[in-house]
């Protein structure tokens, strides 16, 4: 059994479960994370002689709250000094540790794109939930979010990423990119993503978001 430190603990006399902590119980639950993690260990640095690498699976359950929670890059490290429970769900106790800084949770977040990796990761965490009797029923629920970025270029290369573009909604203009899910109207359970540039309209994703045999489409 791991030990941890009394930081991970605290000296709390009342508490109660949220609903993100009864979520994110759920989802160690489903989620393959093993199978899940030896997809993604092919590509991932090796430890060597300079500073090793943070675990793959430590990195993609960060990676996984960005996408449930709709957290930017500097905003999910401080989520992780913020909330006991995604500390918890990643595995951080503070006492022992920090949390890794925004900029490894975007390197990391930019190896899974830059070998198109999130495809192959929803298709095996599709087939476990099948393998699980979790069927996908007639109906999806598709939505978009918009994923932040800094908009500054006081950065190394002086520029922004050309990756991220910036978009408007209602009267506010938002750089970033976009994130397009179809949602099993039924279960509630994802089935099909997409990222984009935050410019791109949401109808363009649709057909890349339906499995194809919907009686019914929700937006």
């Amino acid at each position: 059994m791991k030990q941890t430190s009394l930081a991970s603990h605290g000296f709390k006399k009342y508490a109660k479960t949220t609903r993100r902590a009864v979520f994110l119980n759920e989802m160690e639950r489903i989620v393959p994370w093993t199978d899940i993690c030896k997809l993604i260990e092919p590509h991932y640095p090796k430890a060597g002689n300079g500073r090793p690498p943070i675990g793959v699976e430590r990195m993609f359950r960060i990676y996984c709250l960005q996408q449930w929670f709709n957290l930017s890059d500097p905003a999910a490290e401080e989520s992780l000094y913020d909330s006991e429970c995604m500390r918890e769900f990643v595995g951080i106790d503070l006492g022992v540790e920090s949390a890794p800084d925004e900029t490894t949770i975007c390197n990391f977040r930019h190896l899974l794109e830059r070998n198109e990796l999130g495809r192959k990761l929803f298709e095996e965490v599709g087939r476990y939930l099948l393998y699980k009797g979790v069927k996908v029923s007639s109906g999806t629920i598709v939505d978009a979010t918009i994923i932040s970025a800094p908009s500054s270029t006081k950065n190394e290369d002086n520029s922004r990423d050309p990756e991220m573009k910036p978009t408007k909604k209602g009267n506010q203009w938002h750089f970033g990119m976009k994130g397009h899910i179809g949602v099993d109207s039924k279960t509630k359970l994802i089935h099909s993503a997409q990222v984009t540039p935050a410019n791109v309209h949401d109808s363009q994703v649709l057909p890349d978001l339906l499995h194809g045999t919907e009686t019914r489409v929700y937006g």
